[in-house]
């Protein structure tokens, strides 16, 4: 049965956490509510890691991200990468769970970055299977979140928010809406954000995302970059304002993973997300 295990986050501003400010975290948390981790980071016997998140999971209610379960592949699973996050998750017991609508592995290689698939019924089963046998697997309900596109595809017969639609309805699992993923594609692909946040399953969203992105100066068209390398811009703020009136209050994260600042820096970030939530 899903949601044997399943907590909530807070409607309150989260980071991810990264273990130079571990310290920071224990002496003041400010606005901090929460923390994501990345499962790949975590899957270890033992050593600092896992000893710094015991100590944190005390202290904080905790979300777990995975990046490298393939979700989208078309391969199956890997079970023993399967059983590694079903061992993290039994000991840990995370507020919540989630992974990628994408693909990263190719035969017995892995790639290490998310990408994109075709909309179609062909797709849409292949990732209900794969979220089924990872719900069944964990004994708890996963959210999949939104990726960032570069491109589409002549073979995609839905929209992505149709595609997200009917995975809930076939899985029952819930979605992590990245607002700053919903920004890059639309400025990529020449679509409106606004429309797409309309036409979002907003009913099934468990926690929202937030980071920063790149612009490749020397691309024409423009084209954005899914860094999480810089703060968050201003009009994905203002999105994200647009997004809440349609979502209400959510768990809300700021993603920092390449030139990671000072914490002060992210402290700032949650504090500018719990203005938004509060508003």
């Amino acid at each position: 049965m899903l949601d044997t295990l399943r907590k909530t986050l807070p409607n309150q501003a989260g980071i991810g956490f990264k273990s130079q400010h571990f310290q920071d975290l224990l002496d003041d948390p400010g606005p901090v509510a929460w923390l994501e981790i990345h499962a790949e980071n975590y899957m270890g016997d033992g050593g600092r890691p896992l000893a710094q998140l015991r100590e944190l999971r005390a202290r904080f209610p905790i979300s777990v991200h995975g990046v490298g379960l393939s979700i989208g592949g078309e391969n199956p699973l890997d079970r023993d990468h399967l059983a590694r996050l079903k061992h993290l998750c039994t000991w840990l017991e995370p507020e919540s769970f989630s992974e990628h609508l994408a693909w990263s592995t190719h035969d017995t290689g892995y790639l290490n970055d998310l990408l994109p698939l075709p909309y179609n019924e062909e797709t849409l089963t292949r990732v209900a299977s794969h979220i089924d046998q990872v719900q069944e697997t964990l004994g708890r309900r996963m959210l999949l979140e939104n990726p960032s596109s570069y491109l589409s595809f002549d073979s995609s017969t839905l929209s992505e928010t149709e595609f997200l639609k009917e995975l809930t309805s076939r899985t029952g699992c819930g979605l992590l809406l990245d607002v700053n993923n919903v920004f890059i594609s639309a400025a990529n692909l020449e679509t409106e954000p606004q429309a797409y946040i309309d036409a979002f399953p907003t009913d099934s969203v468990g926690e929202i995302h937030l980071g920063g992105h790149d612009e490749d100066e020397a691309s024409t068209p423009r084209l954005l970059i899914d860094s999480h390398a810089k703060p968050v811009a201003d009009p994905v703020w203002d999105l994200l304002s647009y997004t809440l009136t349609q979502t209400g209050p959510a768990p809300l994260l700021i993603e920092w993973d390449t030139d990671v600042p000072p914490f002060a820096v992210l402290r700032n970030e949650a504090a500018r997300a719990e203005v938004a939530l509060t508003a």
